[in-house]
């Protein structure tokens, strides 16, 4: 008896998108990353920005319920179609995307992957989900029907892939504009089925796929496909997704801010801290760790290097030996009495992205007592723990490319 191996599997789908003299006016950056007077300025001064859509009951400030809301967002969009800011393609296509940053580029496939994948373990997840919250993105995605926020994938280095992506960029792209964030975005689309085909096949080999980033939006998903009844509206049964070799992903670390130590002074938590970690004080030199199992840690106007003892160094699983894992088992949980690192309100996280310098001023302010600076994670690490089925703490990781609402529509 022969067993046939399921492979990746990728579908092209009729984006709708902008139109090419509106492209750089339309796309946003996810709604959470606006703080609220760069929200407000741009609906009140870009009619043309996707944010309109997102918050749709921004015009007369009315607070409604999630279904209403929701519907808004569905009829806003529809507007944006009827006045031809937005526009559906006529074939199915891929689309490849580039994005080139002041320090790097990215580049990837945007293209609809398979919710009985994500049911079958070929695309592979790494964090835990928040019940509460997929299920208001699942609402949100039945009633809007749509999406425009792609989960972000890993497919292992492929030379093959490599070279295609260069061969189709070579044409000049359907889109090319600049941000006020000084990105400047690149998207080709491919919609000649015979090339469509070759990808295909190529992704057919392709054993896993790994989800970078978007493990809410995935599993709203395959609610939303479970609850599909419709057997002709096949979209509900895939993913939109943003496919992106494994080399090509930027992974930053996610810093500790603690408000408290416990009730400890001092000296009792160095003293406990000395347990399991060789100390050294850096004094007012600012202090970022270069490797794994090193902490930094500022306390009381000083940085100090926290370097895990060899005698605890005894791993047996991909999590064991994770940095956050660590820091959680041997400090924050026994030492400092954080148990729910998602909920407790003691602790906070500060994106890898900031200098370790706004740890510092964030201590020096008031509101927190301890800071603890980490080493980022690597895709073999989350590979790692997603292979065996283990889940990161949070806040573990902060990864990019971040896609920009707005840029590619999947109709649901």
């Amino acid at each position: 008896m022969t067993f046939d191996l399921i492979m990746a599997k990728i579908v092209p789908f009729k984006a709708v998108r902008p139109t090419r003299d509106k492209v750089c006016l339309v796309t946003c950056r996810s709604y959470e990353e606006y703080v609220n007077a760069e929200l407000a300025a741009q609906l009140d001064f870009n009619p043309l920005s996707f944010l309109h859509i997102l918050k749709p009951a921004y015009t007369n400030q009315e607070t409604v319920s999630f279904e209403k809301r929701y519907k808004q967002v569905h009829q806003k969009y529809e507007e944006f179609k009827n006045e031809i800011i937005l526009v559906k393609d006529k074939k199915p296509a891929i689309y490849i995307h580039k994005i080139v940053t002041k320090t790097q580029s990215f580049i990837g496939i945007i293209a609809g992957t398979s919710v009985a994948d994500y049911c079958n373990e070929i695309i592979k997840k790494h964090e835990d989900i928040i019940a509460f919250r997929v299920r208001l993105l699942k609402e949100y995605m039945k009633y809007s029907e749509f999406n425009t926020e792609p989960v972000l994938m890993t497919y292992p280095d492929n030379k093959t892939i490599e070279n295609w992506i260069f061969n189709c960029t070579q044409k000049l792209a359907d889109f090319e504009f600049s941000t006020t964030k000084k990105e400047i975005h690149y998207l080709w689309k491919i919609d000649d089925p015979l090339e469509i085909n070759w990808i295909q096949n190529i992704f057919e080999k392709t054993e896993s796929l790994y989800i970078a980033d978007g493990h809410h939006r995935t599993e709203a998903l395959k609610l939303l496909s479970e609850e599909n009844t419709d057997a002709q509206n096949t979209s509900k049964n895939h993913i939109l997704s943003y496919l992106i070799s494994e080399n090509n992903v930027k992974i930053y670390e996610f810093n500790r801010l603690v408000k408290d130590l416990n009730g400890l002074t001092k000296e009792e938590f160095m003293i406990a801290l000395q347990k399991n970690f060789s100390i050294e004080n850096k004094w007012q030199q600012p202090f970022q760790p270069c490797q794994k199992h090193q902490f930094g840690m500022y306390l009381d106007n000083e940085f100090y290097s926290l370097v895990l003892r060899r005698e605890n160094e005894i791993f047996n699983s991909a999590l064991d030996s994770l940095d956050t894992q660590i820091l959680y088992k041997e400090v924050l949980l026994p030492i400092l009495g954080i148990e729910d690192l998602r909920n407790d309100e003691r602790i906070e996280y500060l994106s890898g992205k900031q200098s370790v310098l706004e740890v510092k001023n964030k201590i020096d302010q008031g509101e927190f007592e301890i800071g603890f600076i980490l080493f980022p994670s690597n895709v073999g690490e989350i590979k790692a723990l997603a292979d065996a089925n283990l889940i990161m703490p949070p806040k573990s990781t902060y990864i990019e490319p971040k896609f920009r609402s707005g840029l590619v529509v999947y109709e649901l």
